[in-house]
């Protein structure tokens, strides 16, 4: 789902009077940050991550991302909802907010779904446009099982009952969160399961898997300047955790199909075929399970991918983008 044209047009004046002097100011770009699931905008963690990107890069303006009213509706939304329609609603607000709709560019840091989430943010509107994605853990081509919940965790485990019983139904795919990003597959052809193509409400639209494809998607992708994707050495949270590599996992013998290997990138559904001849993807590995970060890698990522423009043709490509975005 992408802004309609009408909003579209309010926002292109913002775009074609950023100036394009040969100046290059030290402001950092707006970090927009997504959580994962059973998490909220206002948790603890993700508060320390967006104290240290102001730390690393002062001045840096942070948006973490939040569905609902408070923190206990953000989390509960992790969990219940419709992606699409939770898309939607990030991307009007970040089109609406003061500061990131004036931005010249945004990064986005993505945690577990919200990784996958941002994604769908970049291909269906991105309004402002994402320089950076950096995505830890995030299972770009889908689960194969759902997690393990806490002992006392009512509301995860309330959801994950309901996942088992029907995955493929309106009603789950609708509304329950961790189904919209599951993927099977067939085995006697190892490509994705006909009932994943035809009830999938999220993971089979961003990821272009459907005979009909949404060139619109890939041209989005192949805007960014860095695609970063993060995968924890140990995870058994994403199942199988070559997903955050965007990698095949055939389940009947475990071989891992990377990436450079799948259609989906030979064929460029996604643009990503693209972003990596121009040296925008990156793959990169995290020690320790799913969510086990360290301040030293934080460090490194914000260090390389954030912060303000490296160089004037990198401001210049970023605002033309922007400009030339299509309605």
């Amino acid at each position: 789902m992408r802004l309609s044209l009408a909003s579209l047009a309010l926002l292109a004046p913002a775009a074609l009077s950023i100036p394009l002097s040969d100046d290059l100011d030290d402001t950092p770009l707006p970090l927009v940050i997504w959580h994962g699931l059973g998490d909220s905008f206002a948790g603890d963690g993700i508060k320390e991550v967006g104290e240290l990107a102001e730390a690393i890069h002062d001045g840096t303006f942070v948006y973490t991302i939040g569905i609902g009213a408070d923190a206990n509706a953000d989390r509960s939304a992790s969990f219940w909802g419709n992606v699409t329609e939770q898309i939607a609603e990030v991307c009007a607000a970040l089109a609406a907010h003061p500061i990131l709709s004036t931005a010249p560019a945004i990064d986005a840091l993505g945690f577990s779904q919200g990784g996958v989430f941002l994604r769908g943010y970049v291909e269906r509107c991105n309004v402002p446009p994402v320089r950076s994605l950096v995505t830890f853990g995030s299972p770009h081509n889908g689960i194969v099982d759902f997690a393990a919940c806490g002992p006392n965790d009512w509301v995860c485990k309330g959801a994950m009952a309901l996942l088992k019983t029907n995955t493929w139904s309106n009603y789950v795919q609708a509304r329950l969160v961790p189904a919209q990003y599951y993927r099977n597959t067939d085995p006697e052809t190892g490509g994705p399961s006909e009932e994943y193509l035809e009830h999938s409400n999220f993971l089979a639209d961003i990821n272009n898997e459907r005979v009909l494809k949404n060139t619109s998607y890939a041209g989005n992708l192949r805007k960014l300047k860095n695609f970063v994707m993060y995968m924890f050495e140990d995870d058994t949270t994403v199942s199988p955790k070559e997903s955050s590599w965007f990698a095949d996992v055939n389940l009947t013998d475990a071989s891992v199909t990377p990436l450079r290997e799948r259609n989906i990138y030979k064929q460029d559904w996604l643009g990503l075929k693209t972003l990596d001849k121009n040296g925008g993807i990156v793959f990169k590995t995290t020690p320790g399970k799913h969510m086990e970060l360290s301040d030293k890698v934080l460090n490194s990522t914000f260090k390389s991918f954030f912060g303000p423009f490296k160089s004037k043709a990198e401001r210049k490509l970023i605002v033309q983008n922007q400009i030339n975005f299509e309605l």
